[in-house]
Protein backbone atom coordinates (compact mmCIF):
# COMPACT_ATOMS: atom_id res chain seq x y z
CA UNK A 1 0.00 0.00 0.00
CA UNK A 2 0.94 3.12 -0.97
CA UNK A 3 -0.30 7.36 -0.57
CA UNK A 4 -1.89 8.43 -3.33
CA UNK A 5 -2.81 11.73 -3.89
CA UNK A 6 -5.72 13.39 -5.19
CA UNK A 7 -6.74 16.42 -6.20
CA UNK A 8 -9.92 17.93 -7.81
CA UNK A 9 -10.13 22.09 -9.07
CA UNK A 10 -12.79 23.62 -11.48
CA UNK A 11 -10.67 26.00 -13.00
CA UNK A 12 -13.40 27.98 -14.18
CA UNK A 13 -10.89 28.06 -17.70
CA UNK A 14 -7.53 26.12 -18.86
CA UNK A 15 -6.85 28.77 -20.75
CA UNK A 16 -7.81 31.52 -18.72
CA UNK A 17 -5.73 29.84 -15.50
CA UNK A 18 -3.31 29.05 -17.96
CA UNK A 19 -2.64 32.54 -18.42
CA UNK A 20 -2.27 33.31 -14.73
CA UNK A 21 0.14 30.67 -14.00
CA UNK A 22 -2.19 29.25 -11.84
CA UNK A 23 -1.36 25.69 -12.64
CA UNK A 24 2.68 25.87 -11.80
CA UNK A 25 2.29 24.37 -8.37
CA UNK A 26 1.41 20.93 -9.84
CA UNK A 27 5.06 20.59 -10.85
CA UNK A 28 6.21 21.23 -7.11
CA UNK A 29 3.40 18.82 -5.65
CA UNK A 30 3.28 15.08 -5.50
CA UNK A 31 -0.04 14.38 -7.35
CA UNK A 32 -1.12 10.79 -8.62
CA UNK A 33 -4.38 12.21 -9.92
CA UNK A 34 -5.46 15.41 -10.90
CA UNK A 35 -9.36 15.98 -12.28
CA UNK A 36 -10.21 19.57 -13.25
CA UNK A 37 -13.61 20.23 -14.46
CA UNK A 38 -15.04 23.28 -16.75
CA UNK A 39 -11.63 23.52 -18.48
CA UNK A 40 -13.78 25.15 -21.52
CA UNK A 41 -11.44 23.40 -24.10
CA UNK A 42 -11.14 21.33 -26.59
CA UNK A 43 -8.35 18.78 -25.98
CA UNK A 44 -6.54 20.03 -28.92
CA UNK A 45 -6.64 23.71 -27.33
CA UNK A 46 -5.23 22.70 -23.32
CA UNK A 47 -1.73 24.45 -23.69
CA UNK A 48 1.71 22.42 -23.11
CA UNK A 49 2.46 25.12 -20.76
CA UNK A 50 -0.10 24.27 -18.07
CA UNK A 51 2.43 23.13 -15.86
CA UNK A 52 5.86 20.95 -16.86
CA UNK A 53 5.07 17.62 -15.37
CA UNK A 54 4.21 14.97 -17.76
CA UNK A 55 1.40 12.53 -16.74
CA UNK A 56 1.23 9.57 -18.74
CA UNK A 57 -2.68 8.93 -19.22
CA UNK A 58 -4.72 12.05 -19.93
CA UNK A 59 -8.49 11.61 -20.84
CA UNK A 60 -10.08 14.85 -21.98
CA UNK A 61 -13.98 14.85 -22.08
CA UNK A 62 -15.05 18.36 -23.77
CA UNK A 63 -18.35 19.55 -24.42
CA UNK A 64 -20.53 19.43 -27.81
CA UNK A 65 -21.17 23.35 -26.39
CA UNK A 66 -17.85 24.90 -27.42
CA UNK A 67 -16.28 27.14 -24.81
CA UNK A 68 -18.46 25.62 -21.50
CA UNK A 69 -17.99 22.57 -19.30
CA UNK A 70 -15.54 20.10 -19.90
CA UNK A 71 -13.50 17.58 -17.54
CA UNK A 72 -9.66 16.73 -17.81
CA UNK A 73 -7.89 13.70 -15.57
CA UNK A 74 -4.28 13.47 -15.69
CA UNK A 75 -2.45 10.36 -13.82
CA UNK A 76 0.63 8.06 -14.38
CA UNK A 77 -1.22 5.15 -13.51
CA UNK A 78 -2.17 2.81 -15.54
CA UNK A 79 -5.86 2.54 -15.72
CA UNK A 80 -9.45 2.65 -18.31
CA UNK A 81 -11.21 5.75 -19.28
CA UNK A 82 -14.69 6.60 -20.26
CA UNK A 83 -17.04 10.22 -20.72
CA UNK A 84 -20.48 8.99 -19.18
CA UNK A 85 -22.56 9.69 -21.56
CA UNK A 86 -25.00 7.16 -20.04
CA UNK A 87 -25.26 9.75 -16.93
CA UNK A 88 -24.35 13.00 -19.64
CA UNK A 89 -26.75 12.88 -21.90
CA UNK A 90 -26.55 15.96 -23.34
CA UNK A 91 -22.88 15.51 -23.76
CA UNK A 92 -21.82 18.41 -21.84
CA UNK A 93 -18.36 17.11 -21.12
CA UNK A 94 -19.03 16.48 -17.26
CA UNK A 95 -17.40 13.31 -16.55
CA UNK A 96 -14.46 11.17 -16.50
CA UNK A 97 -15.00 8.13 -15.18
CA UNK A 98 -11.25 6.18 -15.05
CA UNK A 99 -10.76 2.55 -13.58
CA UNK A 100 -7.76 1.20 -12.12
CA UNK A 101 -7.16 -1.97 -10.22
CA UNK A 102 -10.19 -2.38 -7.85
CA UNK A 103 -10.97 1.08 -7.95
CA UNK A 104 -13.02 4.07 -9.98
CA UNK A 105 -12.70 6.98 -10.15
CA UNK A 106 -15.32 9.74 -11.15
CA UNK A 107 -14.01 13.04 -12.16
CA UNK A 108 -17.33 15.31 -12.40
CA UNK A 109 -18.49 18.69 -13.02
CA UNK A 110 -22.32 18.66 -12.19
CA UNK A 111 -24.50 20.86 -13.55
CA UNK A 112 -25.52 24.22 -11.97
CA UNK A 113 -29.55 24.69 -11.58
CA UNK A 114 -29.45 28.57 -11.12
CA UNK A 115 -30.34 29.50 -14.73
CA UNK A 116 -33.89 28.07 -15.22
CA UNK A 117 -36.54 25.85 -13.60
CA UNK A 118 -35.35 23.22 -17.09
CA UNK A 119 -31.88 23.39 -16.07
CA UNK A 120 -32.45 22.54 -12.10
CA UNK A 121 -34.56 19.48 -13.46
CA UNK A 122 -31.70 18.47 -15.75
CA UNK A 123 -29.32 18.32 -12.55
CA UNK A 124 -31.36 16.49 -10.63
CA UNK A 125 -32.12 13.68 -13.06
CA UNK A 126 -28.35 13.82 -13.51
CA UNK A 127 -28.06 13.36 -10.05
CA UNK A 128 -30.32 10.69 -9.60
CA UNK A 129 -28.30 8.90 -12.94
CA UNK A 130 -25.03 9.19 -11.60
CA UNK A 131 -26.54 7.39 -8.13
CA UNK A 132 -27.66 4.66 -9.85
CA UNK A 133 -24.65 4.40 -11.84
CA UNK A 134 -22.29 4.13 -9.63
CA UNK A 135 -24.43 1.93 -7.33
CA UNK A 136 -24.07 -0.29 -10.08
CA UNK A 137 -20.60 -0.28 -10.37
CA UNK A 138 -20.22 -1.19 -6.48
CA UNK A 139 -21.75 -4.65 -7.48
CA UNK A 140 -19.48 -5.32 -9.72
CA UNK A 141 -16.94 -5.30 -6.43
CA UNK A 142 -15.02 -2.20 -7.42
CA UNK A 143 -14.76 0.58 -4.48
CA UNK A 144 -16.03 4.22 -5.57
CA UNK A 145 -13.49 7.41 -5.64
CA UNK A 146 -15.92 10.76 -6.57
CA UNK A 147 -15.11 14.51 -7.37
CA UNK A 148 -15.64 17.53 -8.75
CA UNK A 149 -17.83 20.21 -8.15
CA UNK A 150 -21.26 19.24 -6.86
CA UNK A 151 -22.81 22.61 -7.66
CA UNK A 152 -25.17 21.84 -3.73
CA UNK A 153 -23.46 23.35 -0.35
CA UNK A 154 -24.88 19.86 1.48
CA UNK A 155 -25.22 21.90 5.27
CA UNK A 156 -25.79 25.12 6.60
CA UNK A 157 -22.18 24.74 7.85
CA UNK A 158 -20.89 24.68 4.32
CA UNK A 159 -21.85 27.99 3.23
CA UNK A 160 -21.45 31.12 5.09
CA UNK A 161 -25.05 32.92 3.93
CA UNK A 162 -27.53 29.82 4.45
CA UNK A 163 -30.33 31.39 5.12
CA UNK A 164 -30.28 34.21 2.25
CA UNK A 165 -29.89 31.10 -0.13
CA UNK A 166 -32.68 29.27 1.01
CA UNK A 167 -34.48 29.64 -2.16
CA UNK A 168 -31.52 29.28 -4.58
CA UNK A 169 -30.22 26.61 -6.17
CA UNK A 170 -27.21 24.99 -4.72
CA UNK A 171 -28.91 24.81 -1.51
CA UNK A 172 -32.53 24.22 -2.37
CA UNK A 173 -33.47 21.26 -0.16
CA UNK A 174 -34.08 18.90 -3.03
CA UNK A 175 -30.57 19.17 -3.31
CA UNK A 176 -29.29 18.92 -0.51
CA UNK A 177 -32.19 15.60 0.08
CA UNK A 178 -29.95 14.08 -3.58
CA UNK A 179 -27.05 14.75 -0.81
CA UNK A 180 -28.18 13.08 1.89
CA UNK A 181 -29.01 10.23 -0.20
CA UNK A 182 -26.04 9.85 -1.39
CA UNK A 183 -24.50 9.73 2.35
CA UNK A 184 -27.04 7.27 3.10
CA UNK A 185 -26.20 4.94 0.28
CA UNK A 186 -22.80 4.27 1.84
CA UNK A 187 -21.04 7.50 0.35
CA UNK A 188 -18.48 9.49 2.72
CA UNK A 189 -17.80 12.97 2.67
CA UNK A 190 -14.05 12.84 3.24
CA UNK A 191 -13.36 16.48 4.33
CA UNK A 192 -16.17 16.44 7.43
CA UNK A 193 -14.67 12.69 7.93
CA UNK A 194 -11.54 14.52 8.68
CA UNK A 195 -12.61 17.78 10.01
CA UNK A 196 -15.75 17.49 11.37
CA UNK A 197 -17.80 20.59 11.78
CA UNK A 198 -15.05 22.70 11.34
CA UNK A 199 -16.61 25.84 10.17
CA UNK A 200 -15.89 28.68 7.65
CA UNK A 201 -14.00 26.51 5.22
CA UNK A 202 -15.47 26.90 1.46
CA UNK A 203 -14.44 26.17 -1.71
CA UNK A 204 -16.32 28.58 -4.49
CA UNK A 205 -16.41 32.32 -3.64
CA UNK A 206 -18.21 34.70 -5.69
CA UNK A 207 -16.12 37.27 -7.98
CA UNK A 208 -18.67 40.14 -6.93
CA UNK A 209 -18.22 42.07 -3.70
CA UNK A 210 -14.63 40.65 -3.08
CA UNK A 211 -16.63 37.75 -1.41
CA UNK A 212 -13.22 35.47 -1.35
CA UNK A 213 -11.26 38.41 0.72
CA UNK A 214 -14.30 38.66 3.38
CA UNK A 215 -14.66 34.75 3.24
CA UNK A 216 -18.09 34.92 2.08
CA UNK A 217 -18.33 31.23 0.11
CA UNK A 218 -19.87 27.71 -0.37
CA UNK A 219 -18.38 24.20 -0.13
CA UNK A 220 -19.79 23.19 -2.89
CA UNK A 221 -16.36 20.99 -4.48
CA UNK A 222 -16.27 17.89 -2.71
CA UNK A 223 -14.37 13.93 -2.45
CA UNK A 224 -16.20 11.16 -1.50
CA UNK A 225 -15.40 7.44 -1.25
CA UNK A 226 -17.54 4.57 -0.85
CA UNK A 227 -17.55 3.54 2.60
CA UNK A 228 -15.76 0.25 2.26
CA UNK A 229 -12.55 2.40 1.93
CA UNK A 230 -13.06 4.38 5.23
CA UNK A 231 -9.92 3.11 6.49
CA UNK A 232 -8.07 3.96 4.27
CA UNK A 233 -8.81 7.96 4.46
CA UNK A 234 -5.27 9.43 5.13
CA UNK A 235 -6.20 13.04 4.56
CA UNK A 236 -8.86 15.58 3.06
CA UNK A 237 -8.59 19.23 3.00
CA UNK A 238 -9.43 22.47 1.16
CA UNK A 239 -6.43 24.40 -0.57
CA UNK A 240 -7.79 27.76 -0.03
CA UNK A 241 -4.40 29.46 -0.45
CA UNK A 242 -4.28 28.71 -4.00
CA UNK A 243 -5.66 31.03 -6.64
CA UNK A 244 -6.36 31.37 -10.46
CA UNK A 245 -10.42 30.59 -10.07
CA UNK A 246 -13.54 31.44 -8.39
CA UNK A 247 -13.03 27.87 -7.13
CA UNK A 248 -9.91 26.61 -5.14
CA UNK A 249 -8.60 22.97 -5.06
CA UNK A 250 -9.24 20.17 -2.44
CA UNK A 251 -7.53 17.20 -2.07
CA UNK A 252 -7.63 13.80 -0.36
CA UNK A 253 -5.01 11.44 0.43
CA UNK A 254 -5.70 7.53 0.24
CA UNK A 255 -3.43 4.83 1.58
CA UNK A 256 -4.16 2.68 -1.65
Amino acid sequence: MAKTTFISWNVNGIRAVEKKNALKWIDESDIDFLGLQEIKAEANQIPDSIFEKHYKFQSINSSSRKGQSGVALFTNIKGTASGGDHIDILNEGRINEYHFGSYVLFNVYFPNGQRSEERLAYKLAFYERFLDYINEVRTEGKSIIICGDVNTAHKEIDLARPKSNENTSGFLPVERAWMDKLLDNGYIDTFRYIHGDEPDRYSWWSYRTKARERNVGWRIDYFFVSDDIKEKIVDADILDHIMGSDHCPVKLVLDI
